[in-house]
């Protein structure tokens, strides 16, 4: 029987060492692939290395889109769209752009989340929350891509993530600013008379969280930086998310996107808005993922997804790419000022909107 106590200590362990398991899972997916995976007949040395420069982009944009909580098809996408071709003279269809995007993007979001709860900067019972609420909305976009022109998902889109990014620019982001603890000894972990900040003896470093009365909510991350916020807005997080919901079904990314803006909005702290939107778009991405592959027979002209004609060749080097670049993102958040994310992202939003608007107009 497993003891509560026991359970925590399994906790910590994992999360002591997720990195390990992280980069466990794209080795032996890798090596299933090379071994199991459907591939043409005349496959060599030659083939397996075609694709080699997708680990620099992928590793690159992985880093990007997790350090600022956001989805990885929202940039992967773009990139083989309008970048791929230019650089392997070939075009993809829309089909493998969703499988290398759904596979790829697995991989980055588990790989980041886990280093964000390792660091502390996620905050669960908000991600479970958001999590519950969006799920109708996913699954309700995924079955309407079906139907629906993609055109008008790009387009709507755009839009979305263009009043986005102005939202972003003219929101108010100084109180995000961790307060900081040079002296760890503030920090009791057994909770005795005198601590100033909460500390769990089942996290990592000076890490703990705790909630007053009055709601306001107390978080140290691991290096002992402080967050204070609260719970409150759920009204003007649960409209974001179910619109981003929907729109993280019909085109795999937007929750992400839209969900950020509404948690930086009502003062939670950058750092662990963007590590608590990672629960979010990985749970929210899976789901999708799933509806996207089994869900076609539910509706009329429905599709599913055929493994057999996966680009196998990419995959293997767009997942060891993502899962990398997924650890290496709650450092990059935690290392940069808070004005270069925000502007990073707002920037982010712009070029992307302009991409779906090419996309939409039939440019592409």
């Amino acid at each position: 029987m497993t003891t509560p106590q026991s359970s925590r200590s399994l906790q910590k362990t994992f999360l002591k060492y997720q990195h390990v398991f992280v980069f466990l899972a794209p080795l032996l997916f890798v090596v299933g692939v090379y071994t199991l995976a459907p591939t043409p007949t005349d496959a060599g040395t030659g083939y397996w290395l075609e694709y080699w420069w997708l680990f620099i982009a992928f590793i690159i944009g992985a880093t990007i889109v997790n350090t600022v909580g956001i989805s990885g098809s929202a940039l992967f996408v773009p990139f083989l769209i309008f970048v791929f071709p230019v650089i392997a003279g070939e075009s993809l269809t829309p089909e493998t752009l969703v499988k290398i995007g759904l596979i790829s993007e697995s991989f980055g979001l588990s790989s980041s989340a886990l280093a964000f709860i390792q660091y502390g900067l996620v905050d669960r019972r908000l991600a479970a929350t958001l999590v519950l609420g969006g799920i109708p909305f996913v699954v309700a976009g995924a079955l309407l891509s079906f139907v629906i022109p993609a055109s008008l998902f790009h387009a709507l889109l755009g839009v979305a993530l263009i009043a986005a990014s102005v939202l972003l620019f003219k929101a108010d982001l100084s109180h995000e600013e961790p307060g900081g603890t040079d002296d760890e000894a503030g920090v009791s972990a057994d909770g005795g008379t005198g601590a100033t900040l909460p500390n769990d003896d089942d996290k990592l470093g000076p890490a703990g969280v705790e909630k007053a009365d009055d709601g306001t909510v107390t978080r140290v991350d691991r290096d002992g930086n402080d967050y204070t916020y609260s719970h409150g807005g759920y009204l003007e997080r649960f409209a974001n998310y179910s619109v981003g919901g929907v729109f993280q079904g019909l085109a795999g990314f937007g929750i992400g996107e839209l969900g950020i803006i509404s948690m930086l909005r009502t003062n939670v702290p950058v750092r662990v808005a963007i590590g608590t939107n990672h629960i979010v778009v990985a749970t929210t991405a899976i789901l999708a993922s799933v509806v996207h592959v089994f869900g076609g027979g539910l509706v009329p002209g429905g599709h599913s997804l055929n493994l057999a004609s996966t680009p196998w060749n990419m995959v293997v080097w767009t997942v060891p790419a993502t899962a990398t670049g997924g650890q290496i993102a709650p450092y990059v958040s935690a290392a940069l000022d808070t004005t270069v994310i925000k502007k990073g992202v707002g920037v982010l939003f712009a070029v992307i909107s302009v991409a779906l608007f090419l996309m939409a107009a039939g440019v592409v």
